[in-house]
């Protein structure tokens, strides 16, 4: 029996723009099997929403805390959430 998917949904501040941001996280989310998508906003920010077993989203949340050596992780703010729709693979935007 598998446990309830979740959804997170996060706002990733600092450094987070042109230094392979949206690529680590995809690589991870693949590599965790979670589904959703990451991408770049307008403010320099990086939105992320991503759906799968609570406690692969929280392994998958402190991976973006880290980021890719070049990134700058400020502030990860996170919002846990009933999945919305279903998403079937992790996409960059």
């Amino acid at each position: 029996m598998s446990e309830k998917q979740s959804e997170l949904h996060c706002i990733v501040t600092g450094r987070v723009q042109g230094v392979a941001y949206r690529n680590f996280v995809q690589a991870i989310a693949v590599d965790l099997s979670i589904k959703g998508f990451v991408a770049n906003l307008p403010d320099g920010s990086v939105e992320v929403l991503a759906q799968g077993e609570y406690g692969v989203l929280k392994v998958f949340k402190n991976h973006l805390q880290k980021g890719p050596a070049e990134a700058r992780v400020g502030t990860v703010y996170e919002e846990w959430r009933e999945p919305s729709r279903k998403f079937d693979r992790f996409i960059i935007l």
